[in-house]
Parts: C-alpha cells; sequence; structure tokens
C-alpha cells in the first residue's frame, strides 16, 4: 500500500505533467508572468465552467474575499452575518475592513450555516450575509437568497471549499456554487479541490457594474495606467499558477466524482455505527448517493457521539494516517473575534461540533486499500475504547 496522506498533490500531478511542464515554460519562455494570456485563458475557461459572466483572479483566497466585500461599498460598522464554524478568513476579512462581524449557529446535520440563525440575527445595520460552502457541501442558497431579498441584503458566498458544487434549486434547476449571490471568493491554494501549485483565487459576480469596479480594486483601483480611479489593492493571480489551473480545469469534475467515490467507500463502512454520523448531502439526504452533485468533498467529515476524538486523532497518527480536525476552536471564542454580545446557548452546535468532528484523507488519489486500512483502523479504536 502506498504512503496515506490527507491530499496527495504529486500523484495527481504525475497525471497532468505532460500539460503542465509545457504551460510553464511557454510563460517563462514568454516572460509573461503578470496579466499574461494564460492569466485571461484560465479566466474565460473558467467563466464558461461556472456559467458565471465575470471571474476576475487575484492573488489568494482571502483577497477575494476582502474585494468582494470592498466592491459591494460596505461601510464601518455595517453588520455581516456570517458561520461560526468555518475557517478564520471569512470572519478574517470582515473585521479588517472594519464591518462588524455577527457570528450564527449551523445546521448540525449540513454543518453550513443556519437559516433561523440568519434571521434572528438580522437588524437595521446588518447589510450582508457570508454562507460559507463547508466541506464541498452547497448551502441552502434559495433560503438565503429569499432572506437577503426580504431584507435588501448582499450574499456573498465564500465558495473556497465548494468549486464545482451544484446547488438544486427549488424549481429543480441547477447552479453552480459560487454563481448563485451577488458575488463569490474562492481560493485556489494547493490543496482545494481546484489548486495551484502556490497562492491564487478569484472573484465572481453576474453584475457588470460590480465586476468593472472590482477589476480596478485588484489592480490599484487603476482601469488605465496611473489613474487610480478607486482605492485598490495589489492582487494579482501570476501567470504561472493559472497555467496550472487551466490544466486542471478541465479535469475538475473528475476529481470531484473521485472524490465522491471515495466518500462512498467510507460511508459504506461506517453505515448504521451508532458512534459515527457521515456526512450528508442535505438536511433531508440520507447519505451520499449515486447521482449527488451538491457536495464536491473538499474534506469528509464525520461526527463522533461518545468517543475520544483526540485519542482517536494519535491512534491514526501512531498508525501513519494524517488527519485533521477542522475546526477546534469556534470563531467566537477566538481572542481575536470574542464579543460580549454572544451567549452560548446561540452556538450549541457549534460548541458541539468543535469537541466531536474529525476528517479524514480525501483527495483524487485515494484508493480502495488505502481507504479500507483507514476505515478499518478508525472502526478497531472506536469498537474498542
Amino acid at each position: 500500500m502506498k504512503k496515506i496522506q490527507m491530499v496527495d498533490l504529486q500523484s495527481q500531478y504525475a497525471k497532468i505533467k505532460n500539460v503542465v511542464d509545457p504551460s510553464i515554460q511557454d510563460i517563462i519562455e514568454s516572460a509573461a508572468f503578470i496579466n499574461g494570456p494564460k492569466v485571461h485563458q484560465f479566466q474565460k475557461n473558467l467563466e464558461d465552467y461556472l456559467g458565471v459572466k465575470h471571474v476576475i483572479p487575484c492573488a489568494n483566497g482571502t483577497d477575494a474575499l476582502q474585494i468582494a466585500m470592498m466592491g459591494l461599498g460596505l461601510k464601518p460598522g455595517d453588520e455581516v452575518i456570517t458561520a461560526d464554524f468555518t475557517f478564520a478568513a471569512t470572519v478574517e476579512v470582515i473585521a479588517l475592513l472594519q464591518l462588524t462581524p455577527v457570528l450564527v449557529d449551523v445546521d448540525p446535520i449540513t454543518f453550513n450555516i443556519d437559516i433561523a440563525a440568519i434571521e434572528k440575527a438580522i437588524t437595521p445595520k446588518t447589510k450582508a450575509i457570508v454562507p460559507v460552502h463547508l466541506f464541498g457541501l452547497a448551502a441552502d442558497m434559495d433560503a438565503i437568497m429569499d432572506l437577503a431579498n426580504k431584507h435588501d441584503l448582499y450574499v456573498i458566498e465564500d465558495n473556497a471549499q465548494g468549486i464545482g458544487a451544484n446547488y438544486t434549486h427549488k424549481d429543480a434547476t441547477k447552479t453552480k456554487t459560487g454563481a448563485i449571490g451577488h458575488v463569490a471568493s474562492t481560493s485556489f491554494f494547493p490543496s482545494k479541490n481546484l489548486g495551484c501549485y502556490g497562492d491564487g483565487g478569484a472573484i465572481f459576480t453576474n453584475d457588470d457594474d460590480l465586476a468593472h469596479i472590482i477589476r480596478g480594486i485588484v489592480n490599484h483601483g487603476m482601469y488605465k495606467r496611473y489613474h487610480h480611479d478607486v482605492v485598490g489593492v495589489n492582487s494579482r493571480l501570476d501567470s504561472i499558477q493559472a497555467a496550472v489551473l487551466d490544466a486542471k480545469l478541465p479535469h475538475l469534475d473528475n476529481y470531484n466524482e473521485a472524490r465522491r467515490h471515495a466518500a462512498r467507500k467510507y460511508t459504506e463502512a461506517f453505515k448504521d455505527h451508532p458512534k459515527i454520523t457521515t456526512p450528508s448531502g442535505r438536511t433531508s439526504c440520507e447519505g451520499i448517493c449515486n447521482t449527488c452533485d451538491c457536495h464536491v468533498f473538499h474534506q469528509y467529515t464525520l461526527n463522533l457521539k461518545d468517543v475520544d476524538r483526540d485519542a482517536l486523532v494519535a491512534h491514526l497518527q501512531e498508525n501513519n494516517i494524517p488527519c485533521g480536525v477542522y475546526y477546534p476552536i469556534p470563531l467566537h471564542k477566538q481572542k481575536a473575534y470574542k464579543d460580549e454580545r454572544y451567549k452560548e446557548e446561540d452556538f450549541k452546535v457549534t460548541n458541539q461540533l468543535v469537541q466531536s468532528v474529525i476528517s479524514l484523507p480525501m483527495h483524487t488519489e485515494l484508493d480502495d486499500e488505502q481507504i479500507e486500512f483507514i476505515t478499518t483502523t478508525v472502526l478497531n479504536f472506536i469498537n474498542n475504547n
């Protein structure tokens, strides 16, 4: 059995090396390192894939989220609602812009932002909602957009973990995550489902005027050289990273299907275990069906009951099986984001999840032998402790 990795980028690269290497070599020889043809080619191809009018590449996913908020013209003191159970970057950019983060609890089944909690948190100062498609599962976007329309709010999708997922609307039509809200951000960090070989990110929108503003912001506020029309930043996707992403993009659906295949194998092994809750597609799903496309499994995360999670982590590490705990501390308890407005009873789900979740290896190169070893090791520990 080959070595188990949390993410196996080396094996993935070996399969596309014949496309990646000459593309990078072409860029080096042409010296078109910044805003070169490869960046524009990837931008267009990603627009076509997502079915979105505008993709604006940038330097990383955190910049993408910050620039999206800058483009909307949010002002200091404006409240932005987002999930307590997510990576800090989501709330970090809200604070950096001197906006007011409002953290709310998540759904116990999907781990995505709780719709009732959003509605409860809306005040006259609320200007935006940031749903996170956590671990690769599409959030309940119909309900979120309904709330936003009712209260005249912006929706900024954090699609860093969900690229390639389809959201099925109430009328049975499908839209890619990142193409539903007013604006969206994503990350191309190497471990993402669509990842480059460094840092990278992008903003998506169907709004022509907003896209124009954002294109200026990413380039020092310039639309014409040395003419600074808006306050901007320096945030660009370099050509080499664009070449890597453009080589991977045609494989993204297959990459995501490989992740779903691994997820189904995991789920079958843990099926009906009283101490293990496996990931579900949507709240109404019993599991991951063969036609599932709402989840792209950036992570495969178990929710454990009456199990010493930290001891299981140690056991897996002793058996050379990497794993992750995403996330061990709720954002509302982080020193940087504590707020006297928060009440612990409003975060019952998040406070439980941080003590009970564990993410197993998940990537495009997992094979059945590895999955069997991982699941057997997990089950042996749980059944004997």
